[in-house]
């Protein structure tokens, strides 16, 4: 079992690189098997359809050449866990942007191979200390992988629940950096040492205010497997029904952390 963290967590650039790509590589190969009906089929997510949901992982993933694209800014000003509490806010214009790409590009297993295509070219080129000007603000080229990471877990999790029959893998790197990602967004949302929240085998954190646990075992213990755990922190599945459906447990007084979630919409 992990221990808990208290310092900033960091991530092994090259690691990441390679959990990026896979990740990608994952998603491209399953898209181009979808057929017209499949593209059409309703997501999860508000009125998208799968290929919205397509266009809009391209444009997660091209995101990182729009920030090289720009000057590069004077000082980094965000985090990668600052980054997870800016999506909500860019929503609407996240949601009407990705409509546009998906009607601009009738074939989205091309747009989606483009992408990728791209991508490893940026990276070949750019250093990973190199910072990037994005809509959440600016960071090294290395940290902003690590929220593409994230991207790149939710959305094959979105893909997944929307043609089951597809089956997409996750990168087990990728699969933790998203973990991780966002259990440290819980801690820093939520500061303090009296629940602890087991994610194994990639993720233990200590949040919310109250008396601090030093040794033995935690009175307040959360625990829950990576996917759940995405799922409770973006807001895919809500917190009773993941303890109805025992895919979550909660004890002690302070474990209730359902009026925490999510932390990244």
């Amino acid at each position: 079992m992990p221990t808990a963290r208290k310092r900033t967590r960091t991530y092994d650039p090259a690691r990441t690189r390679t959990a990026v790509l896979a990740q990608l590589t994952h998603v491209r190969d399953a898209v181009r098997t979808l057929g017209p009906d499949q593209l059409g089929l309703p997501t999860r997510l508000d009125a998208w359809t799968v290929r919205d949901l397509i266009a809009h992982i391209a444009m997660a993933v091209t995101a990182v050449q729009r920030g090289l694209e720009r000057p590069a800014p004077p000082r980094q000003t965000v985090t990668v866990v600052e980054w997870a509490f800016s999506t909500g806010s860019r929503a609407g214009a996240i949601a009407d942007h990705t409509r546009d790409l998906a009607a601009a590009h009738p074939d989205p297993g091309a747009h989606l191979a483009d992408a990728d295509r791209s991508l490893r070219a940026l990276l070949e080129e750019h250093p990973g200390s190199r910072l990037l000007d994005t809509s959440a603000g600016a960071l090294p080229l290395d940290d902003y992988l690590v929220t593409r990471a994230v991207e790149l877990v939710v959305h094959t999790d979105d893909l997944n629940a929307a043609v089951p029959a597809l089956e997409v893998p996750y990168d087990r790197q990728a699969l933790a950096a998203a973990t991780r990602l966002l259990a440290d967004a819980l801690a820093a949302k939520a500061p303090g040492g009296s629940t602890e929240v087991r994610v194994p085998p990639f993720a233990v954190v200590q949040c919310v205010e109250g008396p601090r646990h030093t040794r033995g075992t935690p009175p307040n213990v959360v625990e829950t497997d990576p996917l759940t755990w995405i799922r409770l922190a973006t807001g895919r599945t809500a917190w009773a029904d993941a303890l109805a459906a025992a895919e979550v447990s909660a004890s002690g007084e302070r474990a209730d952390i359902g009026g925490l979630l999510p932390v990244m919409a």
